[in-house]
């Protein structure tokens, strides 16, 4: 949903490196040098920002407090 903050593994502050990331992937840059131009080296971390799937914007569609009653 939201990017963490931080590597799961070693800890690493990352969560503020997501829009950027998108950008470069926007400019055409490969996964791997838009990886490396933000200084994520370590695997781990880089496998935080790959495998994140941005699900808020499906979220949102549903109301939760639009429910009708069940009769």
């Amino acid at each position: 949903m939201i990017i963490p903050v931080r590597c799961f593994t070693c800890g690493k502050v990352i969560g503020n490196k997501w829009d950027s990331y998108l950008e470069l992937l926007q400019a055409d840059y490969p996964e791997g040098e838009a990886l490396d131009l933000l200084g994520l080296v370590r695997y781990c971390c880089r496998r935080m920002l790959m495998t994140h799937v941005d699900l808020i914007e499906k979220l949102l569609n549903y109301n939760t407090m639009d429910k009708s009653e069940i009769v």
